[in-house]
């Protein structure tokens, strides 16, 4: 679903803002809606979400969509422009549980990707199969 610039904007490079939409959206239980740039905008102007941002049911109201300038060259967008995406994706929510050591993988530990566990300093999470839960952190 495309989203569009609720009012005119201008983007010097390096510059971010924060774009209404004016648009709302009710997610259901077990979907995301995530907000992706508009590939045609960055490649013609180097113009980006600074990072990709999830909208669920727990986050009512309007649609806000954050972007940053990387090119070299001022950008201008006027109102009704089309700005961002909306994708809605099925999530599956795993109850996270502290584990003193993260299972065995098949890649092994010469694979690149995170440092061993005993090289992290802080605290591993396993997603347990089968539980669910709406947050994850420390009890």
């Amino acid at each position: 679903m495309d989203l569009f610039a609720a009012e005119a904007v201008q983007l010097a490079p390096g510059e971010r803002a924060t774009v209404p939409t004016r648009g709302g959206v009710a997610i259901p239980e077990g979907y995301a809606g995530l907000v992706a740039p508009r590939s045609g905008l960055a490649q013609r102007h180097g113009l980006g979400s600074s990072m990709p941002r999830g909208w669920g049911r727990r986050v009512p109201g309007e649609i806000r969509v954050l972007l940053i300038n990387h090119g070299a060259e001022p950008v201008s967008l006027a109102r009704g422009e089309r700005i961002a995406q909306l994708l809605v994706v099925p999530v599956s929510t795993l109850e996270m549980v502290e584990v003193e050591e993260l299972p065995s993988s098949q890649r092994g530990a010469g694979a690149s990707g995170p440092p061993d566990a005993e090289d992290c300093g802080g605290a591993r999470w396993y997603a347990e199969e089968g539980l669910r839960s709406s947050s994850v952190g420390r009890a």
